[in-house]
């Protein structure tokens, strides 16, 4: 959802059209208005792409992208922030 959005919001600040990045990407329309609209999930290799196009941070993209993919795997988890204490420790960043 955080990546989705972003991207939402820069296409709409930059005035892009959907199409033109849809075949930047070297997918069909439909599927970039999936990602867009959070049905689905953007790839990893389409991030440096995408903010190519829109003249961003590749990592910006790429913390939001990741940041999704940790959520949807423990949306639902009772020890969720505990989880996410732990990795936190163990990657030391």
């Amino acid at each position: 959802m955080l990546f989705a959005k972003k991207v939402r919001e820069l296409m709409e600040s930059k005035q892009m059209l959907k199409g033109n990045t849809s075949a930047v990407l070297d997918i069909d329309k439909v599927m970039y208005y999936k990602i867009e609209r959070v049905d689905r999930q953007a790839k990893r290799e389409h991030i440096t792409a995408i903010a190519k196009i829109l003249q961003v941070d590749p990592e910006e993209l790429l913390a939001l992208w990741l940041a999704d993919q940790v959520a949807e795997v423990v949306e639902n988890e009772k020890v969720a922030d505990r989880a996410l204490e732990l990795v936190k420790e163990k990657i030391k960043l």
